[in-house]
């Protein structure tokens, strides 16, 4: 669901591109394997194209990672079969795609296009789960009952076709009118119960609205959305997929993990403390996750308490063992173990988790290159995820600085989400430099309705609350918006 668009002139966005140094193209030899396996037949796999499988993305989006289709079990529960692009059928271990994925990494979004993971002759062809196309695929097939614990989980390569390539608002359109995809016809029901289960066990899902640049005729529009209950539900069966491939690597001693700590007990009491401040009602007995789906971010006070709930959900990585488990394996935002396999097409870590996979599953032995693999990527992963934060970040900036730059000495009116916690100088504080760190003026975060843009304000702040603030910066060169306190 959009909240907000405002659009903006034509931009440049091609200096992020240089100064993060990302690759414009990729090598020969890489590009002429990706144009080989793109060419070939599926190589032999159990034939699945039977299933009536659809994928559901953004609209424009056509590296399709993962299909779906639900149905219910004789005698009760549910049967979920997720197919996800088999991207290792394509790729040679040790060949030159393979070790120019490594350097990438992950696919990286910029408005203007992005720099993906495999070249488009994989990603947006050959590999990419396209409707009415035979695909090379790892199917997970997970049984549930009734109450949406799991009770059996297979996993096999196969062949499959989609049957169609749905987009998250047409899907949200057809669920509020009830004439779901009959492959899909399950998901409100699924993903509710699946929600539930999460929030006993004390899973952390931030209802945070996202801000996306999108091309808009010629020029560019800063939009601020918050997801469809669909896009939570089709986010579920990822995580189920997801906690299932933790638990087999977990009981085959051999894996990689995607980890976070779980909140400290001294954090969740600082928040209850902020919940009090902001008047959010937090009632005996319930975890943060159900507390936040109380929450509208919308509301001042909800956004600000979002904001401080996110401070949570700090720490994730990846965790390679092979041997003895890690110490806790667990995810704190999904309160379980997690590994990453559902999007191989644009993230290099799911390729590796997913052939772990297979192996412990089939009882084979895992193929070195794979083992080799795990110890290195939690770092490349690691570096790449900044890279990839790094990006969407300076892209927005640069696009609040650009909306606001013909606005500088005007007057907004704002929500306050988040203020300075005082800092704890090294010695006494200075603004020449000297023992102590330099003083930092008082201010915080505040959001604008129009343009929907986050910015820092300096000044006194009430948590919170809606204020004036006046717009003393705006440089696109600089990539930086600041307003001041009226």
């Amino acid at each position: 669901m959009v909240i907000r668009r405002v659009v903006a002139p034509r931009i440049d966005f091609s200096a992020l591109r240089r100064e993060l140094e990302l690759p414009t193209q990729f090598p020969v030899a890489a590009q002429r394997e990706a144009d080989e396996s793109a060419a070939a037949p599926p190589g032999p796999a159990a034939d699945r194209t039977d299933i009536p499988f659809v994928t559901i993305d953004p609209a424009s989006s056509r590296d399709l990672d993962q299909a779906m289709c639900l149905s219910r079990r004789p005698g009760g529960g549910y049967r979920v079969r997720y197919a996800i692009a088999d991207v290792a059928a394509h790729v040679r271990p040790d060949g030159a795609l393979a070790a120019e994925t490594w350097r990438r990494g992950q696919t990286i979004y910029l408005p203007d296009g992005n720099i993906p993971l495999h070249p488009t002759t994989l990603s947006e062809g050959a590999a990419s789960l396209l409707p009415d196309v035979e695909r090379a695929a790892v199917l997970w097939t997970i049984d549930l009952d009734a109450d949406g614990a799991t009770v059996s989980v297979g996993l096999e390569r196969a062949r499959v076709r989609s049957r169609a390539k749905l987009d998250y608002v047409g899907v949200q359109a057809d669920a509020d009118a009830g004439r779901l995809a009959e492959p899909i016809a399950l998901l409100p029901e699924l993903g509710k119960l699946l929600i539930d289960r999460g929030l006993d066990r004390g899973a952390i899902n931030l209802p945070l609205p996202e801000q996306d640049v999108e091309p808009d005729d010629g020029g560019w529009r800063l939009v601020l959305r918050a997801p469809s209950p669909m896009e939570d539900y089709n986010a579920q069966i990822s995580l189920l997929t997801g906690m299932a491939a933790a638990d087999l690597m977990l009981a085959g001693r051999v894996g990689l993990l995607r980890t976070m700590p779980t909140p400290k007990p001294e954090a969740v009491r600082g928040l209850r403390v902020a919940a009090t401040g902001l008047d959010i009602e937090w009632p005996e007995g319930a975890s943060v996750g159900q507390v936040l789906t109380t929450i509208d971010p919308a509301q001042p006070r909800a956004a600000a308490f979002l904001d401080h709930a996110a401070e949570l959900l700090r720490g994730s990585g990846y965790t390679a063992f092979d041997g003895e488990p890690p110490a806790d394996p667990r995810h704190g935002g999904v309160a379980a173990a997690y590994a990453h396999v559902t999007a191989p097409l644009r993230r290099l870590a799911d390729r590796y988790a997913t052939e772990v996979c297979l192996a412990l599953h089939a009882g084979t032995e895992l193929p070195e290159w794979a083992r080799a693999a795990l110890p290195r990527l939690p770092a490349v992963m690691a570096s790449t995820d900044r890279t990839a934060s790094a990006a969407t970040r300076a892209a927005v900036e640069l696009t609040e600085a650009v909306l606001l730059r013909d606005r500088v000495g005007e007057s907004f009116e704002v929500a306050v989400l988040d203020v300075d916690r005082p800092a704890v100088a090294a010695g006494p504080a200075t603004t020449t430099g000297g023992p102590g760190r330099s003083a930092r003026r008082p201010g915080g975060t505040v959001a604008l309705d129009e343009p929907p843009v986050r910015a820092r304000c300096e000044g006194e702040l009430p948590l919170g609350e809606r204020v004036r603030v006046r717009l003393v910066t705006a440089d696109p060169v600089a990539r930086k918006v600041l307003f001041a306190r009226d």
